[in-house]
């Protein structure tokens, strides 16, 4: 029998055989890989930790995009309904209030002040 004849009837070459055993030894250490992973605690802790703190990111944008929106409109409502003399008062008194800042900040913080005294002097 030739070795020809025992590859016809199933036996395998020795190459065939050698690659068996290559495939046999990759998918073993893919296995173990696999296996080492599962057993790797503290990385799945970081990758979910990554998971979720993306999906808090995309909760967080999206429910930001909303109420930008939401504000929008408000502000919009709000101009559409507001009478145009009430309008030009209201947009005077804004470039007032940023044309004197200093002012008004120090009025602010000096009522600020007063008020938590005020509130100081009735607790005792």
């Amino acid at each position: 029998m030739t070795d020809e004849s025992r590859t016809r009837i199933g036996t395998p070459t020795p190459e065939e055989l050698r690659e068996q055993v290559e495939h046999t030894r990759d998918e073993l250490g893919q296995t173990i890989e696999a296996l080492a992973a599962k057993a790797d605690v503290k990385a799945q802790a970081k990758e979910r930790t990554a998971a979720v703190k993306e999906q808090a990111a995309e909760k967080t944008a999206l429910v930001a995009d909303q109420i930008r929106a939401q504000t929008q409109h408000a502000a919009q409502l709000v101009k559409d309904t507001t009478p145009d003399p009430v309008l030009h008062k209201a947009g005077q008194v804004a470039e007032a209030a940023r044309a004197h800042r200093k002012p008004l900040l120090a009025a602010g913080v000096a009522l600020l002040v007063l008020l938590l005294v005020r509130r100081g002097r009735r607790s005792r």
